[in-house]
């Protein structure tokens, strides 16, 4: 594969230095109190505002006052006065250029996707497609990046995407799928909650996908989930979406009252209680259930966390690290320490030593997979080009969620269902960046011996304002240690004569592995 081009150089060979960033990068900006419209949305007038007062009409164009016989007819008005460009103020497409140039130079400045493209870095399509149904949450998460970081973009959405809407993403994803000859697309209901929506309406934007691809692409199938909080689940919704073939999966701090104290409504009352009762339902019918994901959390006992978790049963669990960066660093960073790897690493031994397979654990099976030398299903992990889109509530088109808790505006990228088709997002910088795969990563990631398995961390935690996302992670020291701790089990496995039993046992051969292939793990520095 050819290598990537800056608009300032060649990006470096491997081992190389990067282009040099700015020696005083710019902090980051707190969210305006008037945030920049939609390109394609005018801003709503102010709710205390009142209207002009009626302007009085004005004479018919055929008639004009006729001058007084001793005073000389007035002069005609000139052309109006010239605005010198370089002073009028930035439209939102413009303004939203300079906001993503501001902060993240890299991509948005130094990559020139032209020249990646004729270097030899050809575009990979979107296969799965994140609906933001409802841009408003029945929750208010203390941590939630979409509410409670960088970017308040939420303010501007209408809080239901429309039917028109749906129709229409319906379309462009279809139009996707069939120039691309895609053998499956995978879509997600998001918010948001999305099951703030009745549940007869709750498969409409599913539905519609199926039919457009019906007509257009009828080789391509649909697998579908909604993510919800799970404190809507009842037995209607659950009947109306496993009817529509719809999964479902839910986002918990833990299986305890003290592990969800961050997870409250907008009264500041907890949601736990809400939350287990739709899971405890959830868990009687398995066909439905997709799975739990849940954040990290230092505070809580890591083993207590995920013995916890299987009393509900998930078939999965994801164990996501905190949406963090270089300029906002998680909670317990400190240089020389590993206090992510050390949780997760509790948990590990817990899975990996259980004997059987109780549940499965996305994160640890990823770096197993990597480990043996298959392709990861995230873009967290490994070198694996972005082929996510998500489409809010009004239509916009815009990057993966996470991106919103590095600066405001970041996920943004100016394109909406009406205007611009999926292929054309594959060429917008911040995308295009996400599939360049090693040659988007910085020096010290692309020599180092993990990348393979890293990948250079999941791309919002490689952010610092003012630089972009070309960086380490910042849970670089977290991640070798996770890996190295990991490898080195799977080898010691590989050595046994049970090794086999093991790999069934704790989730390796989910994954398409077979029991032999652990024989012959790669080298990997334990």
């Amino acid at each position: 594969m050819g290598r990537a081009v800056t608009n300032d150089s060649p990006l470096p060979a491997p081992g190389g230095d990067d282009p040099p960033a700015p020696r005083n990068p710019a902090p980051p900006q707190a969210p305006a109190a008037h945030q920049d419209p939609p390109p394609h949305q005018e801003p709503a007038p102010a709710a205390h505002q009142a209207p002009a007062p009626p302007q009085a009409p004005a004479p018919p164009q055929h008639q004009a006052p006729a001058p007084a016989a001793h005073q000389a007819p007035a002069p005609r008005p000139g052309p109006p006065a010239h605005r010198d460009p370089a002073t009028a103020p930035p439209g939102p497409a413009a303004a939203q250029r300079l906001r993503h140039a501001r902060h993240a130079p890299w991509p948005y400045t130094r990559l020139d996707v032209a020249a990646a493209r004729a270097a030899g870095h050809r575009p990979h399509p979107i296969r799965q497609f994140v609906l933001k149904t409802r841009s408003r949450c029945n929750l208010a998460c203390t941590y939630c990046y979409v509410y409670e970081m960088a970017d308040q973009g939420w303010r501007d959405q209408p809080p239901a995407m429309t039917p028109a809407t749906a129709a229409r993403a319906a379309q462009r994803i279809a139009e996707h799928a069939a120039t691309h000859d895609l053998p499956r697309v995978d879509l997600v209901l998001h918010g948001g909650e999305p099951l703030l929506t009745a549940p007869a309406a709750l498969a409409a934007p599913v539905d519609a996908v199926r039919a457009a691809l019906a007509g257009a692409a009828p080789r391509t199938r649909v697998t579908a989930t909604v993510q919800t909080n799970g404190t809507l689940l009842t037995r209607g919704r659950l009947a109306a979406l496993a009817a529509a073939g719809i999964r479902v999966g839910v986002s918990l701090d833990g299986g305890l009252p003290a592990h969800n104290t961050r997870r409250v409504d907008h009264a500041g009352r907890p949601g736990f209680g809400a939350a287990a009762r739709g899971l405890r339902l959830l868990a009687r019918h398995p066909q439905s259930y997709a799975g739990v994901l849940c954040v990290v959390d230092l505070d809580q006992d890591p083993v207590e966390t995920y013995e916890s978790l299987l009393a509900f049963a998930p078939p999965s669990i994801g164990l996501l690290l905190p949406l963090a960066n270089w300029s906002a660093p998680p909670p317990g960073h400190h240089p020389g320490r590993t206090p992510y790897a050390d949780w997760l690493l509790a948990v590990f031994e817990r899975w990996w030593h259980d004997g059987v397979r109780r549940t499965r654990i996305r994160l640890f099976e990823e770096i197993i997979a990597l480990l043996l030398g298959l392709p990861a299903a995230t873009e967290t992990l490994g070198l694996t080009p972005a082929a996510t889109a998500v489409i809010e509530t009004d239509g916009s088109i815009e990057q993966a969620d996470s991106l919103k808790s590095a600066y405001e505006g970041a996920a943004a990228t100016g394109m909406t269902l009406d205007t611009h088709s999926f292929d054309q997002l594959l060429d917008h910088p911040g995308l295009a960046a996400r599939q360049l795969g090693r040659d988007a990563l910085a020096a010290r990631c692309r020599s180092c011996e993990l990348v393979e398995v890293c990948g250079g961390g999941h791309y919002p935690h490689r952010y610092r304002a003012g630089e972009g996302f070309r960086q380490p992670s910042v849970y670089c020291a977290d991640l070798q240690a996770l890996i190295r701790h990991i490898a080195a089990a799977v080898q010691r496995a590989a050595q046994t004569a049970t090794a086999p039993a093991t790999a069934t046992a704790t989730g390796v051969l989910a994954t398409g592995v077979p029991a032999t292939a652990a024989a012959h793990p790669p080298a990997v520095a334990s």
